[in-house]
């Protein structure tokens, strides 16, 4: 059974451009290190809820939109082992990421097996 990583980041809207070179640059560590698939989604129809959103998730300012990013691994193990080695990875350190690292959320998920569409 594959193994996901997703997280929510609120992320300034003009800084899209800087987002995105940052969100690049890790793409190519992660999938060195293991990651099946690593896609970032942009936010652009994130309506209002009446207890909870996308948006209050990340404690998104007016200025900003939520990202959605996801990783997939062929396993936790494995997910495991190559975020230890990430964490090593000095290019991690040269990577400016334009978000607020403290609101974002994330979790690992284990696919149910429904395959895709």
């Amino acid at each position: 059974m594959s193994y996901v990583q997703i997280a929510l980041l609120p992320v300034p809207i003009d800084q899209r451009e800087a987002y995105l070179a940052s969100a690049r640059a890790m793409a190519v560590i992660f999938r060195e290190h293991g990651a099946h698939v690593n896609e970032d989604y942009w936010g652009i129809d994130l309506p209002d809820g009446e207890r909870t959103d996308f948006k209050r998730a990340v404690a998104a300012q007016e200025n900003e939109t939520v990202v959605v990013g996801m990783m997939t691994w062929p396993s936790k193990a494995a997910a495991d082992e190559a975020m230890a080695a990430v964490e090593q990875d000095p290019r991690m350190a040269e990577i400016d990421m334009p978000f607020d690292g403290r609101r974002m959320i994330f979790g690992g998920f284990e696919a149910m097996g429904l395959g895709q569409a």
